[in-house]
């Protein structure tokens, strides 16, 4: 399991842009929703769609992040142990 969390969270800065930029594509999916609400309804299907693309981008964004930190407390309490 530490090797998985290490691969995961080797580059944290890049999870943190991963994840913004899923934040991004979340933002202008509802832009392209409050469109598609005043226009055709087929902007909303696209909305939609980079909605849950969106949400899979910041949730793999946000997992290499949380393997960072969770890899850092495990290193650091098995530290703590040995000593």
């Amino acid at each position: 399991m530490n090797n998985l969390l290490a691969k995961l969270g080797q580059d944290p800065q890049r999870s943190l842009s991963i994840f913004l930029t899923g934040l991004g594509l979340f933002v202008l999916g509802l832009i392209f929703i409050a469109i598609g609400y005043f226009n055709h309804h087929l902007w909303q299907v696209a909305g939609l769609i980079i909605l849950a693309l969106a949400c899979l981008v910041a949730a793999w964004g946000y997992l290499g992040i949380f393997a960072n930190r969770w890899f850092t407390i495990l290193n650091r309490h098995k530290s703590n142990n040995k000593q």
